[in-house]
């Protein structure tokens, strides 16, 4: 399997490595929080000796509603990120949604994500693959809910096709599983691992309970807290090279995903917990 870095940020993933840790705010609502978050991520990655990137997305596409918060949008948004990076001087990961995003992304983010449900879109996925190899970065592609493990490859190939070097991550974030409802098969992270790539989990939309939001009665997405340490922990006990979580000062209040994302307060706490099961795992 890969060993992938950002080796100006002394990141790296893979196969014996300390758990890589992407993570930050579902979407960007302001400079203040997503500072907020970000602060207390960064000091406990570095307390734990664990690898770290920034997370948060400038635009949500795939909102259940129209009325739904989205975020700053393409060109405020990557200013913001770029203020962040800045700030905290850690690597930043994105997503995109569109091709015609990927080359002022990938000037900006160091890991250029593909949403789960774009994961088949060719001309996206290869304008991200070569926007991030031209840049020097990496890609991370989430496996969509309709996927099987092993049909990752199909993607794999896609991106080896119009790249240099290996720069590809995948993550598993639960798999459909009847109406309103993800399920996460563990067996699923060694199946990716075997296409050559390290694999995450993204413990936070995998409790996702989608269209199911009792709040906006449908009109969002649901979801089950509580369950993600659980998703987390057992992922990375069965191998899971990194994790990806999103966190919120106040979860209730959050514009986006509030009932999966987690309090900032319990980020180092988890995060101890993750980084000793990984360290028995390896």
């Amino acid at each position: 399997m890969s060993e992938l870095s950002l080796p100006q940020y002394n990141w790296t993933i893979g196969a014996g490595l300390p758990l890589a840790v992407i993570a930050g705010c579902n979407v960007l609502e302001s400079r203040e929080e997503a500072l907020t978050v970000g602060r207390v991520l960064k000091q406990a990655c570095t307390e734990l000796g664990l690898p770290y990137v920034f997370k948060a997305s400038f635009d949500k596409a795939n909102r259940s509603s129209i009325k739904s918060f989205r975020g700053p949008g393409l060109e405020a948004g990557l200013a913001l990120l770029a203020d962040i990076k800045s700030e905290l001087g850690v690597p930043i990961c994105t997503d995109i949604h569109g091709p015609e995003q990927a080359k002022p992304v990938a000037s900006i983010a160091d890991i250029v994500q593909i949403p789960a449900f774009l994961c088949r879109q060719t001309d996206l996925v290869i304008a991200a693959a070569k926007a991030a190899d031209k840049a020097g970065g990496l890609i991370q592609v989430k496996k969509g809910q309709f996927l099987a493990p092993w049909d990752c490859k199909n993607i794999m190939r896609k991106i080896h096709e119009v790249t240099s070097r290996e720069l590809v991550i995948l993550c598993e974030r639960g798999t459909s599983f009847g109406y309103n409802n993800l399920i996460v098969d563990p067996l699923a992270i060694s199946e990716m691992q075997k296409l050559g790539a390290p694999v995450t989990i993204d413990a936070t939309h995998a409790v996702q309970l989608p269209g199911a939001d009792p709040r906006t009665g449908g009109a969002s997405t649901g979801g089950r807290r509580s369950g993600v340490s659980l998703i987390a922990k057992a992922a990375v006990a069965a191998g899971a090279d990194g994790v990806f979580l999103e966190f919120h000062s106040n979860p209730d209040a959050a514009l986006c995903d509030a009932p999966s994302c987690l309090p900032i307060g319990v980020a180092k706490d988890l995060l101890t917990v993750l980084s000793a099961i990984r360290n028995v795992v390896i």
